[in-house]
């Protein structure tokens, strides 16, 4: 297993800048026109907040020192308006860039969903679920404060630390120049602080996902925790993967804390040092009080932004490490596609031909091993073999759920890697032993991939499914929610929702992997003979394991190691007296002992 997750490792090497980059040109670019508002409220609130400070020298010299009265209401009613500017263009400003990060990152959410689905059965299987769901919840919660708080924040600091720096130079550029000599000694330390919020986070973000992964599983194993008593063993385990998410989670909130200080102790100093300077310019004249106190609100007024830019850095890394895992899982290509000019499968006869098939699902241990059949079209064709001896491989192939390593499929002698996947897909349905249901009513399970069918037809699927009885019997009938996996259904009811799904289908090809195997007899009974009805005419292909509901197939193809082994009739294979021989003879014999 840990082979096959190394194809899909999350690579953090991005670089902030390409993510920033790429973050804005694929999230935020749709939304230039209110990003553009957003920036134009920003720049109306930083040039207010400068223009505030830049009052103050009028304010302390006009009215305070040379007690000019007629300035008196006209430079209030300016404060005034400046206030009024910054919080009509900050409410803008917010509003604008909250709907726009909060549409960021819905358009990645469903990004990745939609990508996922389109991604191949192998991805899954090398991805634990766990993580998969960590991608899609706690790495897009952590972009969330990249996109709406890092990027948005960095343009409004941004813009408001130019302005009141610019206000700062126009009242004494000698003095701004001084200031500003202490200020570049902390983006050493903060841009280290950075780089170690980046690693730290990503860990914490994995030890997320292993989390998820362990509390999927226990509450979807609930049943066997229980029945072998490991509730203390699985809380021992869920406890140490708690305690190292939230070392992690200290951890990262110290490295996010220590850039705080830093700017403290060096804003605390500059500000001393202006005032000491400053204070003795004014005391000696070149300065007048005015001009020095709207220098210093300008300084005062500048460390917030500037503290946040500092703040910033150390934050945005844990976005952006979450943005590095979630454009990963973006840039994961599906390996099975249409090829070029892929055409529609048109089917005649529903031929179906295996020729010289081998696959291996992890690259060492071929599943199938040169293994060349025939299924004719409109037949009942079973496998049987051995566990592991590739009969669900083979259902898996059809599909193109997986594609083969070597040799070719082909229906009606049309390679099935030349025609559409969903061409190919419509035209076949499956019934699984491993029953999917989803968190739905009846009515919509049944009808799940082929929305639009009438109430008469789902209907008529359920009974030919003999499922229709027991539906009527439920207390909201075709309507009940089946529950999460369909838990509130019975093993045999699961099931035979499953086949009426297939049935209303309708596909002239149809697998059948243990059909029936959660059914009781008399279900069954009345479910085999539905499917004996529905294989009428349909190139059917016969997975079961109970020898008895497969004699009459019209051909059966014996499976060993995969390999095809012995292929004949019932009769014919018995005779033989080969590997199918001596399956129907143990099985038989087990049968027996059985009864007695």
């Amino acid at each position: 297993m840990g082979n096959q997750l190394s194809k899909h490792k999350i690579s953090l090497d991005h670089s902030s800048r390409s993510l920033m980059r790429r973050l804005i040109k694929e999230g935020m670019r749709p939304y230039l026109g209110k990003v553009i508002l957003a920036a134009l409220c920003m720049g109306i609130s930083a040039a207010a907040t400068a223009g505030y400070a830049l009052l103050m020298d009028p304010v302390i010299n006009d009215i305070f020192v040379n007690r000019r009265s007629e300035l008196l209401w006209p430079l209030a009613l300016a404060v005034l308006g400046t206030f009024i500017a910054k919080s009509f263009a900050g409410y803008g400003e917010a509003v604008l860039l909250s709907k726009v990060g909060l549409q960021v990152i819905a358009d990645m959410q469903n990004r990745l969903f939609r990508h996922l689905m389109r991604l191949d059965v192998q991805f899954f299987h090398d991805m634990q679920t766990g993580r998969i769901l960590s991608r899609l919840t706690n790495d897009v919660a952590a972009m969330r404060f990249a996109v709406s708080n890092a990027l948005t924040g960095l343009c409004k600091d941004a813009a408001e630390a130019v302005f009141l720096i610019a206000a700062m130079f126009y009242q004494d550029w000698q003095l701004a120049t001084f200031s500003f000599i202490f200020f570049p000694i902390a983006v050493l330390p903060i841009a280290r602080l950075g780089k170690r919020m980046r690693k730290v986070s990503a860990n914490t973000q994995e030890q997320q996902a292993q989390l998820t992964i362990y509390l999927e599983q226990a509450i979807q194993g609930i049943r066997v925790v229980k029945a072998y008593g490991m509730e203390d063993y699985e809380d021992r385990k869920v406890g140490g993967l708690v305690g190292t998410l939230r070392d992690l989670t200290f951890k990262a909130a110290r490295v996010r804390s220590a850039s705080s200080p830093i700017m403290e102790f060096l804003g605390g100093f500059a500000i001393t040092v202006v005032i000491v300077y400053g204070g003795s310019r004014v005391i000696e004249g070149p300065t007048t009080p005015g001009a020095f106190m709207s220098f210093i609100t300008a300084l005062m007024l500048a460390y917030r932004p500037l503290k946040n830019l500092a703040n910033l850095n150390t934050n945005l890394q844990e976005g952006l490490a979450a943005a590095s895992r979630c454009f990963s899982v973006l840039d994961t290509e599906a390996v099975i596609r249409d090829r070029a000019g892929a055409q529609d499968l048109v089917l005649r006869e529903g031929n179906v031909r295996f020729d010289g098939v081998f696959f291996t699902y992890d690259g060492i241990k071929a599943a199938l091993d040169g293994v060349s059949m025939d299924i004719p079209g409109g037949k009942t064709v079973a496998l049987v073999g051995p566990s592991g001896a590739g009969k669900s491989t083979i259902l898996n192939l059809l599909p193109r759920f997986y594609d083969v390593t070597d040799g070719n499929i082909a229906i009606d002698g049309t390679d099935i890697r030349d025609v559409g996947m969903d061409s190919l897909r419509a035209r076949i349905s499956l019934v699984s032993q491993e029953i999917v249901l989803f968190d739905d009513t009846i009515r919509a399970n049944i009808a799940y991939g082929r929305f639009g069918a009438t109430d008469e037809e789902i209907e008529a699927a359920a009974r030919a499914a003999a499922a229709h009885d027991f539906i009527l019997s439920l207390p909201d009938g075709y309507d009940t929610m089946v529950g999460e996996r369909g838990l509130n259904l019975s093993g045999g009811q699961r099931q035979r929702l499953a086949i009426a799904r297939a049935m209303l289908k309708n596909a002239p090809i149809l697998l059948l992997d243990e059909a029936t195997s959660a059914l009781d007899t008399e279900s069954e009974r009345q479910v085999q003979t539905a499917l004996e009805h529905l294989m009428k005419g349909r190139t059917t292909i016969v997975i079961a394991h109970r020898l008895s509901t497969v004699v009459n197939a019209d051909l059966i193809h014996v499976l060993d190691r995969g390999r095809v082994v012995e292929s004949g009739d019932h009769n014919a294979l018995l005779a033989h007296g080969g590997v199918y021989a001596r399956l129907y003879a143990l099985q038989f014999s087990g049968d027996v002992s059985d009864k007695r």
